[in-house]
């Protein structure tokens, strides 16, 4: 495994000599590009900081790039915009909030395998790439794990895992269940990724 923005990484774009098939998890801001979201983050971070006696941390969203043979699969849970689901590869939603309230399209999030597909904030990614696997096994073991993601309710610990649900749980369950080593992966110093450890908890476990 190599470290984020590590040069000349075999199988980067533009390298014809490295693997066709990798995996990589970027590190987004959160609400990169977005001070509704910043905003709302800085709160949730501050008011956890003081709960749990600890320094305010940067909040992070995770995501997943697959490079296959025949493109790049964009892996990440997000908001419903619509209902034309199969146009971004979508394979599993779940409500927002409450259950009932997924019954409205605004309260509904989507986990997404998405061919050829686009992360808006990619670019706000900190460090660049992790690559998790280069082994066409492993990578393809992500992708054919997704349509198994548990779905409870975003933002509630309906699992019983000890934290919130949200897309970090989402990445962390997709890379544990396909038996990806989590426990070898960082963070951004000074920055921590909220459901992650939820994420992990559920797919060792086998819910």
């Amino acid at each position: 495994m190599t470290s984020p923005g590590d040069p000349g990484v075999p199988g980067d774009p533009g390298d014809p000599g490295g693997p066709s098939e990798v995996a990589d998890l970027y590190w987004i801001p959160l609400g990169a590009g977005t001070p509704v979201v910043q905003l709302s983050g800085r709160i949730f971070e501050a008011l956890s900081a003081i709960r749990h006696r600890r320094a305010r941390c940067d909040l992070y969203h995770a995501a997943l790039v697959i490079t296959t043979p025949t493109g790049s699969v964009a892996v990440e849970q997000a908001p419903v915009p619509d209902d034309d689901g199969d146009s971004r590869g979508v394979v599993a939603t779940g409500a927002v909030g409450t259950r009932w309230a997924g019954r409205f399209r605004v309260f509904r999030y989507e986990v997404r395998r998405w061919h050829d597909g686009d992360i808006p904030d990619l670019s706000f990614a900190v460090g660049g790439p992790t690559r998790l696997s280069d082994d066409a096994e492993t990578t393809r073991r992500i992708l054919d794990v997704l349509p198994g993601v548990p779905t409870p309710v975003w933002g509630r610990d309906q699992l019983d895992a000890g934290e919130m649900w949200n897309s970090n749980s989402v990445i962390a369950w997709t890379l544990t269940t396909a038996g990806v080593d989590v426990d070898a992966l960082s963070r951004p110093p000074g920055g921590r990724a909220p459901g992650w450890a939820a994420g992990v908890a559920v797919a060792r476990r086998g819910t």
